[in-house]
């Protein structure tokens, strides 16, 4: 596993580059970010999957900010990360948790959570 601190700021871009517009809109981006076995667990309880992200037009757009980032190594190839984030298009805040795999030389996202909470 590299240096725990390069980690850390490495999955944090990953998962600001999953928040951006440009991103959520381009299935070819959300496509390398996401493992084939990907799956969600949105907060607003639908399970999500990864062909139901890369399909046309990707994903939602809204203006979210992430904070509190962290990680959680499971494994030399299998991080946990957690964080809060803001979303102003729906006035909400959500615990997030992702699980990333580091996957033919990259880290891809494997599971994610977001739960709805009281800011």
């Amino acid at each position: 596993m590299e240096n725990k601190s390069a980690l850390k700021e490495h999955l944090c871009q990953l998962e600001k580059r999953l928040l951006e517009p440009e991103t959520r809109t381009t299935p070819a981006e959300i496509e390398k970010l996401l493992a084939d076995d990907f799956f969600e667990f949105g907060s607003s309880g639908k399970v999500w999957y990864k062909k139901d992200c890369v399909g046309e037009g990707g994903l939602s757009v809204r203006k979210m900010t992430l904070y509190d980032f962290d990680i959680h190594p499971l494994s030399e190839d299998v991080v946990l990360t957690t964080y809060r984030v803001k979303d102003e298009t729906r006035m909400q805040h959500t615990l997030r948790s992702s699980i990333w795999k580091f996957i033919d030389g990259r880290w891809q996202m494997f599971f994610h959570q977001g739960t709805i909470i009281k800011s």
